[in-house]
């Protein structure tokens, strides 16, 4: 008997110390209206699943003046995030918290969903301050930016160069500043949709599948919003940064007019590009993760509906810099392809490959001012997928 309750009592700690080792506190880095979004989604996983998930959902959210009062206490007070996602009810155990670290404190998941730009700000004030084991899984869709060329340490582009010249994944740098595993989240995910609870699908990349994908796909999946965890994570992370530029394309076909004919070759040749993209950058990549929602589904629902189709489209329709659309029409956000476009470009000159990306160039080129929007479709009539045998 006295070895029975041995037994017992050691298999009572065991369960206990795996139910500890399985208990998340979640914080959202970032609240705009894909991070809101987010919040939704994960303030009710955390609820139904007690047992994996500390209910209250942190949310880190930069701190605003909204009609005079503070943008976190109306987000705590009506629940709702009335600036980027107005008319949605943020779960009650959803808490905005204006301090970045203070969000941040005991966290063992950190959701990161901000723009590409700001990872590196964010991480370095989090560096040393946060849980021991704690992960975190980024939906950014954009690439670590370029540093300053007198701060690149001998880089020609400033840019972050890796393997064979490859470009650094906003993944990579989020473990290489906080130390931390990283896992990507992405799919044909419009934030507008998801909060409005249509059904859609997206891709978890997680290297550590058999470990974490389980708990992963908890956290993110309900009945309207599935998930598929793969473990080829960086083809996951690549195809959601690359879409944002072929969705430019997309958007400058629809300012000068064309239809879906026109559109549909964009987004063709666009993935022809960003296939041979990845394979040359990041080779051994697994085919049927751009099948995936990550893959061909977020580049169509991105050329049909993202904000960078939409940015585009105004940009040859109203001839104005691309910098005073967003603020005319992105009420304070930003869209990520432009920027993705000229770090891809500048990486692709640095290794002298951008005549073989012809649309990627040209994106970059159109939105830099060196090439009439008109030009694109030169581009398209001369691609290499149409010179070969």
């Amino acid at each position: 008997q006295l070895a029975l309750r041995f037994v017992g009592r050691l298999f009572s700690t065991g369960t206990a110390a795996a139910a500890m080792a399985t208990h998340h506190k979640v914080t959202i880095v970032g609240s705009g209206n894909w991070g809101s979004a987010i919040a939704r989604i994960v303030g009710r996983t955390a609820t139904e699943n007690p047992g994996h998930f500390d209910k209250t959902i942190r949310m880190w959210v930069f701190e605003e003046m909204v009609d005079g009062r503070k943008l976190s206490e109306i987000i705590n007070t009506d629940h709702e995030n009335v600036k980027y996602l107005p008319g949605k009810k943020l779960p009650a155990n959803v808490l905005a918290v204006p301090d970045l670290v203070e969000s941040c404190k005991d966290a063992t998941i950190l959701i990161f969903v901000v723009p590409h730009q700001f990872v590196a700000g964010i991480c370095k004030q989090l560096q040393g301050k946060l849980a021991p084991g704690a992960q975190a899984i980024s939906l950014i869709k954009g690439f670590s930016p370029p540093v300053p060329a007198d701060k690149a340490n001998g880089s020609a582009s400033g840019l972050s160069m890796r393997k064979q010249g490859g470009i650094k994944l906003i993944s990579e740098e989020i473990t290489e500043l906080l130390g931390i595993e990283c896992n990507v989240l992405m799919g044909a995910n419009l934030a507008h949709e998801v909060a409005n609870d249509n059904f859609c699908e997206a891709t978890i990349g997680c290297p550590k599948k058999a470990q974490h994908g389980q708990m992963l796909k908890q956290l993110f999946q309900t009945p309207d919003f599935r998930i598929t965890v793969v473990e080829d994570a960086h083809t996951v992370e690549l195809c959601g940064a690359l879409k944002n530029i072929v969705a430019c394309a997309a958007g400058f076909t629809d300012g000068l007019g064309y239809g879906d004919n026109t559109k549909a070759a964009v987004i063709r040749l666009g993935l022809m590009e960003t296939t041979k993209f990845v394979e040359h950058y990041y080779p051994g990549s697994n085919l049927q993760t751009f099948f995936e929602s990550c893959g061909v589904a977020d580049l169509i629902t991105t050329c049909y509906g993202g904000r960078n189709r939409k940015v585009c489209e105004a940009f040859v329709k109203l001839k104005k810099p691309l910098a005073e659309i967003e603020k005319e029409l992105l009420n304070g956000q930003s869209a990520q392809g432009p920027l993705t476009a000229e770090e891809v470009f500048l990486m692709m000159e640095k290794t002298g490959l951008h005549e073989k990306f012809p649309l990627f160039t040209a994106v970059h080129k159109i939105c830099k001012g060196e090439l009439a929007p008109e030009s694109l479709v030169d581009c398209l009539r001369n691609h290499p997928e149409h010179m070969e045998l």
